[in-house]
């Protein structure tokens, strides 16, 4: 028995860009899928007492005045699945990748609402990123949005990446939101996860600069229904969109089309909902619902580090903290460039390890001083007290040991093993150059000496007498092995000995003689 469908029939009336005006059609409402036929499709974007506005989707043929439109009450849904994992998308969902069609689980809504307070529990768990800053002194929790800030080329992209890339042994499903990004840049994204295996367990949807507006303007919202249709299922996911500050340029060009009256800085009055209904799908579910979340790290690019400008002073209050990144400090080879005046997770300490939280927590403080007593010390180079002269060393040593380079996160065990050596002043013994020896070596000096160790501690992840010890002993065997290949290295002699000295050997010698 076929299944009876109510269509309406309508008539295109003018385009204006990607926008179409369509008498006829009755009994529109937002979000509604519009046939233009031949494989053109659109969505209802608005409409008046009399026209349709319709944001061509996909046009696989020219969309022609007094051409005819076809629409039932069918709203926009994408498919989604399992099978998306390893696969590059489009905003409706197609392949993007050539390696043919995808098998979807079943078909769900774009604008879906968001979960209600009831339905969320507290942020209890940590997203480990891989990134020693952040994970150390800007924690961010499963269920998190955090807000990424920064000017143009300061890194933004790479904490993305550094963090889908540190999922490999998660079991996090990762999804890789590209929005009007270049084909180079998405290549370079897409070589480097090919790379390292990436793929495995992420999906990326991608709407470059050369597809449509309509594509540029869903490919978030997309990317929030493939990653809950993961979460409803009790898994844990991991969004990162790049970048929203194209996204707004692109929900403006819209709007400007379908004749809404601009506002500041040219942006429409609802740009501010545009993005709150997307970041409040962003929570980590109760246990009765599976316990699955969703974290989101969205990027914003702003100009010469204008923090107040309108959009991510927007997103910024709709966020649970911001990273925020420094032109200057990344022209200064600190890498992750990260602010930490200005970056904060609202979340804090709540969802980091109780041993990570207990010796990173004087660190922020103490880095900030350094940076100030840094700049002090160069007005007054030449009269500096002992006292200060240990906390400039002792403050290049945890830069040293902030410093990362990119596509190499770090797991959690071994910066636990980095800030205990710093906190117990076993790195201070070390000269400035050997300090990247230690963070380089040191897990594998702990696989080698105690390999049980690092899952003790990852199950444990507290502060105890047996794993104070066990970090002791691997901490300092460590740093004697780097001070015992210095070219200039003298071993001492043991205390064992009668007299230490060749000289004191000679008196000693002399004295028996005489005695004989």
């Amino acid at each position: 028995m076929s299944e009876l469908k109510y269509t309406e029939v309508g008539y295109v009336k003018s385009i204006r860009g990607c926008i179409v005006v369509v008498i006829g059609l009755k009994r529109s409402i937002n979000g509604q899928v519009v046939h233009f036929g031949f494989g053109t499709i659109g969505m209802v974007i608005g409409f008046t007492e009399e026209e349709t506005h319709v944001l061509i989707i996909k046009e696989t043929s020219k969309v022609t005045t007094g051409g005819e439109v076809r629409t039932s009450l069918e709203p926009f849904n994408v498919p989604v699945g399992k099978k998306f994992i390893g696969r590059i998308v489009t905003s409706l969902c197609e392949p993007f990748d050539g390696l043919g069609p995808i098998e979807a689980d079943e078909h769900v809504s774009i604008f879906p609402p968001a979960p209600s307070i009831l339905q969320r529990q507290p942020l209890c768990r940590t997203l480990e990123t891989g990134a020693k800053v952040l994970d150390s002194m800007i924690p961010v929790g499963l269920g998190q949005r955090e807000l990424i800030l920064g000017n143009k080329g300061t890194g933004k992209t790479t904490i993305i990446t550094d963090t889908i890339l540190n999922q490999k042994h998660t079991g996090l499903v990762c999804i890789y939101c590209a929005i009007g990004k270049s084909r180079s840049q998405l290549a370079r994204v897409v070589q480097l996860f090919l790379d390292y295996g990436a793929f495995d367990y992420t999906i990326i949807v991608a709407a470059p600069s050369s597809s449509p507006p309509g594509q540029q303007y869903l490919a978030p919202y997309v990317a929030c229904s493939l990653g809950e249709y993961f979460m409803k299922k009790g898994g844990h996911v991991f969004v990162g969109f790049d970048d929203f500050t194209k996204h707004a340029w692109c929900y403006r060009e819209i709007s400007l089309l379908l004749g809404r009256a601009p506002g500041r800085d040219s942006y429409p009055g609802d740009i501010f909902y545009l993005h709150s209904k997307m970041i409040e799908r962003a929570c980590h579910y109760d246990e009765e619902r599976g316990g699955g979340s969703m974290t989101f790290l969205p990027i914003v690019e702003i100009l010469e580090g204008d923090l107040t400008a309108y959009i991510p002073s927007n997103l910024v209050s709709m966020t649970d903290g911001q990273i925020m990144l420094d032109s200057a400090l990344f022209g200064q080879g600190q890498k992750p460039a990260l602010d930490l005046g200005l970056s904060v997770s609202r979340v804090g300490t709540k969802v980091q390890w109780p041993i990570v939280k207990n010796l990173s927590g004087p660190l922020r403080l103490e880095y900030l001083q350094f940076r100030e007593l840094q700049r002090m010390s160069k007005l007054r180079a030449g009269n500096q007290s002992e006292e200060m002269k240990e906390r400039l060393r002792s403050g290049e040593i945890l830069t040293r040991i902030l410093k990362q380079d990119k596509n190499a996160p770090v797991i959690m065990e071994g910066i636990v093993m980095l800030f205990f050596a710093f906190h117990r002043k076993f790195l201070h013994k070390l000269r400035i150059e050997e300090v990247d020896d230690f963070q380089n070596g040191i897990l594998e000096y702990t696989r080698l000496k105690n390999p049980d160790f690092l899952k003790t501690l990852r199950e444990r992840r507290k502060m105890d007498p047996e794993i104070e010890n066990a970090l002791t002993q691997l901490c300092e065997g460590f740093v004697d092995e780097i001070i015992k290949k210095r070219p200039d290295y003298k071993p001492e002699v043991s205390s064992d000995e009668p007299l230490i000295s060749n000289i004191g050997r000679d008196v000693l010698d002399e004295a028996t003689n005489r005695k004989k």
